[in-house]
């Protein structure tokens, strides 16, 4: 079966050629301008020698030159390799040797870290606008010849490589194919929310991370829809455009929700429009999801995926009971299930191990074949998270297998005091982790940051958190931090807090 995910453009483009694709600030793409430009970096690799099957990388933030050479790419038929625009230049070399790539395709204000990470690799480099060192621009090549015919691969061919945050060892490189994705943003989605024709998403999720490609960027694209890009997250512009744009469908990790909850430019802008809000990435503190729901006249529905599931595993719907905390129900398509240690199916209510199985299932990590054989075995994908299944078939995570602490033979999973701390009055941000110990093998610590004009110290965060836990999961110790380490989406950094 031949199969391009691209065909969600062109179909768009064949259907509702005059709509506006995508926004920023002032400029506009209708589905033909797009669907044209694309055609046009796609004649452009022809040109250079860039055959169906090879990779090209991407270095590009939330600007309408993602876009264009992320389907440029796939109507080429090679394979998209989106790159986090805030790698420094070894990291840049490694992943462009190891995805052997044949082109990097970088935005000149990361000029620095491009250029010396595609030198060191050997690969050559275009700049995604305006021209520089006298190398040939994508905007030039967009407007080059267009390619007649999009290339059709096989379904299972890989369509993007997407590459994990390395928590544990370099970097891997998760093969999703054009069944993968197209399935998960042109079926998946849609059952999440209503996705048509009239919704206007706001992009402000980085489009090289998987959330915001397929839940964002082809979600929109595949239903006909706009978004609008918003290259930085700030509150204020999320607000700004909510109400300029009129945007339908919101989607951020907890730390944005959690800004647009407490910035004083609330009261400024009109969030009525909004009527569906996701969230995934990173746990969701209840408290953060009641607040927000008080002051917002929406619900915020939360998921849970991973690069290696396209990534959407697990929703909660507008249609079934929705359980704050949880990561809801199996998306269409997909089983989940909780495993021991000896991959055996546990019972409900009995924490262990995700395991996934279905179309959105990556097939395997690039040139990993251990890695591949480990993450894939018994027919499963292993999560890496530990969660819960109650009796209505609703899971629920527990925590990061690898963030779990064993305290003096004690399992203590961090999310469980992470809501009690997000509970405490003086708290804006926590996080929690476990540093050695002699006796105990682990303890327990907390990292927190504390509301502007509040006060609070170890001892009082300490008791108030020895009042709502067990013995043995209270933290014993406590740090104090302005603000907490964040990723490029806005999720906390444990690694960096260990």
């Amino acid at each position: 079966m031949q199969l391009n995910l691209g065909t969600i453009l062109q179909s768009s483009a064949q259907s509702r050629a005059g709509h506006v694709a995508l926004r920023l600030e002032g400029f506009e793409m209708t589905y033909e301008q797009l669907d044209r430009a694309a055609r046009g970096v796609a004649r452009g690799l022809r040109q250079r020698g860039i055959s169906p099957g090879e990779q090209v990388a991407i270095m590009i933030p939330n600007v309408p030159e993602f876009t264009i050479a992320y389907f440029g790419i796939l109507y080429a038929g090679c394979t998209v390799v989106p790159l986090n625009v805030l790698l420094s230049a070894p990291e840049v070399t490694y992943h462009l040797q190891d995805a052997e790539a044949r082109l990097l395709v970088a935005h000149p204000f990361f000029a620095e870290p491009a250029r010396k990470g595609s030198a060191e690799a050997g690969v050559p480099l275009v700049w995604s606008s305006g021209e520089a060192e006298g190398k040939e621009s994508l905007v030039a090549m967009a407007q080059g010849e267009p390619l007649d015919t999009i290339h059709q691969p096989g379904a299972t061919d890989t369509a993007v490589i997407l590459y994990t945050s390395g928590t544990t060892g370099k970097p891997k490189g998760a093969e999703l194919t054009h069944a993968n994705l197209l399935l998960n943003c042109a079926v998946v989605v849609p059952r999440l929310v209503p996705v048509d024709s009239s919704q206007v998403a706001l992009a402000t999720l980085p489009l090289f991370h998987s959330f915001g490609q397929t839940c964002i960027q082809n979600a929109t694209i595949a239903a006909g829809g706009t978004f609008t890009l918003l290259p930085r997250f700030t509150p204020e512009d999320a607000l700004r455009i909510v109400e300029r744009d009129r945007v339908t469908l919101f989607a951020g990790v907890p730390t944005m929700y959690f800004a647009l909850l407490h910035t004083q430019a609330a009261q400024k802008y009109d969030f009525s429009s909004v009527r569906y809000c996701l969230t995934g990435g990173a746990a969701m503190p209840v408290e953060v999801m009641r607040a927000f729901e008080a002051r917002y006249p929406v619900q915020i529905l939360e998921g849970f995926g991973l690069s290696e599931t396209s990534p959407a595993a697990s929703f909660n719907v507008l249609d079934r009971p929705r359980r704050p905390g949880s990561i809801g129900y199996p998306v269409w398509g997909v089983e989940m299930a909780i495993f021991d240690d000896q991959d055996r199916p546990l019972p409900d209510n009995q924490p262990g191990e995700i395991v996934i199985r279905g179309h959105n299932v990556m097939k395997g990590y690039w040139k990993r074949p251990d890695a591949t054989k480990e993450a894939l075995r018994s027919g499963w994908f292993h999560s890496g998270d530990i969660g819960i299944r109650d009796s209505d078939g609703c899971y629920t995570i527990v925590d990061r297998k690898k963030d779990m602490i064993i305290r003096g033979g004690f399992n203590v999973y961090p999310r469980e005091i992470e809501e009690v701390l997000y509970a405490h009055p003086a708290v804006i941000e926590a996080a929690v982790i476990g540093v050695p110990h002699d006796s105990h093998g682990e303890e327990v610590k907390a990292v927190v940051a504390l509301r502007p004009g509040e006060h609070a110290t170890a001892e009082q965060i300490i008791d108030y958190c020895k009042d709502r836990l067990a013995a043995y999961k209270y933290p014993r110790i406590v740090e104090f931090r302005d603000a907490l380490p964040k990723g490029p989406t806005g999720k906390i950094l444990k690694r960096e807090l260990r």
